[in-house]
């Protein structure tokens, strides 16, 4: 079967208070519509401190979407790692893990913009270092039981519901992340199509007789968007897409691999690219691929055309992959 994913980043150049207050409420209901229609998981992301509004809380938008559903995943794609207090982010997971019954999925990376580290006062320099602590401490913490931590001796409760330990993933695209991953015996996740990292990684597993696996995007990741007409909806809402695009593109250095990087830098540039894609109920039934990724608020969409393509794409093509068991 396709994986299902909902992506919600709540990006808004033009918001108010007002405005963008009415943006989460709706993707929470746009959560619980995909819940009941089957949809695999919601997955949402950070940035610190952008002008469009790009959402900086992803584990509060993950427990208000667990609260408004009953039975989708949350995958918060990705965290960076080193901005966080290992022992908050230890509780926070557990009760998430908690009020989810094993819903959550957290991917940890270490991120790529300096700034937020600025931000946030953290070095930089150090971020591999602290995501080092920062997993070590996750791991010991959701035991239940004491353990050392900074010369002194802590102890987390309480427990999460899943055992040994709520869904973890490594994220990245250089050989540390795959080491670390390795090390720890977690699950890796490249930002790319990467094959030749996974190889890596599963050198180092036996290196350090760890299990894990790996959770590797496809060779193209397209965000899709769903429309009767993919025309006019380009016209009319094509800045949004192009929006988004640009921000993501402005925000990564030429060494950083990214399943959505995109060089366009027009619309119709954006369009001839196919990272963002605007398909029809019967183009999006037939990509052939292992996962379709719907972006219903992209850019600011309005909230209007973003309902209309999440049910568009629950209604006229999840019925279409169950019937074709191929699918």
């Amino acid at each position: 079967m396709v994986f299902t994913v909902v992506r919600f980043n709540l990006v808004d150049p033009a918001a108010t208070p007002q405005t963008h207050a009415a943006r989460y409420r709706a993707a929470l209901e746009m959560a619980a519509y995909a819940d009941q229609h089957g949809v695999d998981t919601v997955q949402t992301e950070e940035h610190h401190g952008a002008g469009n509004n790009w959402l900086p809380s992803p584990f509060v938008f993950a427990g208000a979407v667990l609260g408004a559903t009953s039975r989708i995943a949350v995958t918060v794609s990705a965290i960076i790692g080193p901005l966080y207090d290992p022992l908050r982010l230890a509780e926070d997971i557990a009760v998430l893990d908690l009020i989810g019954q094993g819903r959550l999925v957290t991917v940890a990376g270490i991120g790529y913009r300096p700034e937020e580290y600025e931000q946030f006062g953290v070095d930089w320099h150090r971020r591999g270092r602290l995501q080092d602590e920062l997993l070590e401490t996750l791991l010991a913490a959701w035991t239940g039981e004491p353990f050392p931590y900074r010369g002194r001796t802590v102890r987390v409760t309480p427990r999460p519901y899943t055992r040994p330990h709520p869904l973890l993933l490594v994220g990245g695209s250089s050989k540390a992340a795959a080491r670390r991953a390795a090390r720890l015996g977690l699950p890796f996740f490249p930002s790319a199509h990467l094959p030749e990292l996974e190889a890596y990684y599963d050198e180092q597993r036996a290196l350090h007789g760890t299990d894990g696996w790996t959770m590797m995007p496809a060779a193209e990741t397209p965000l899709l968007h769903v429309s009767e007409d993919p025309d006019r909806t380009w016209a009319a809402y094509g800045e949004h897409f192009l929006h988004e695009a640009r921000t993501y593109a402005s925000w990564q250095s030429a060494d950083i691999r990214s399943a959505v990087r995109s060089r366009a830098t027009t619309v119709g540039e954006l369009r001839a690219e196919g990272v963002y894609r605007i398909v029809t109920p019967d183009e999006c039934a037939a990509i052939d691929g292992d996962s379709l990724v719907l972006h219903p608020l992209c850019g600011g969409m309005p909230v209007e055309e973003g309902r209309r393509s999440l049910r568009l794409f629950c209604e006229s093509v999840l019925p279409r992959l169950r019937r074709d068991p191929s699918r």
